[in-house]
């Protein structure tokens, strides 16, 4: 067995199993759409022997399918820097809120503290 069909049932099985995630509902659709295209790009790649083997000539690879797991590898660099942003927001946006209910709990107390 090639390493291009392993490339191409790899593919395939990463598809179904992104789409099963999402009709589970336990991969959100936003973060789905990034793995499908990998997958879906991966699936092309693997299929487009002749194109894989250029680009491998041009960047003088000399085992072509190295350069699926350089793929592999450089959309995993850009899907955790993607992820670190997100990250990064949702820290901002969880300070900003613990923050506003610490206010809203000082405004509450101090509020029933004049009534007494």
């Amino acid at each position: 067995m090639s390493i291009y069909v392993l490339s191409i049932a790899f593919s395939i099985m990463f598809l179904v199993i992104i789409f099963e995630l999402v009709r589970r509902q336990r991969l959100k659709e936003q973060y789905s759409l990034l793995w499908i295209l990998f997958g879906v790009l991966l699936l092309v790649v693997s299929i487009n022997v002749r194109f894989l083997e250029r680009v491998a000539e041009w960047l003088d690879v000399k085992y072509a399918p190295a350069l699926l797991f350089l793929f592999g590898l450089l959309f995993c660099f850009a899907f955790i820097l993607h992820l670190t942003i997100v990250v990064s927001k949702l820290t901002s946006q969880v300070l900003r809120l613990t923050q506003e209910l610490a206010i809203m709990k000082g405004k509450r107390t101090d509020g029933e503290g004049e009534r007494a």
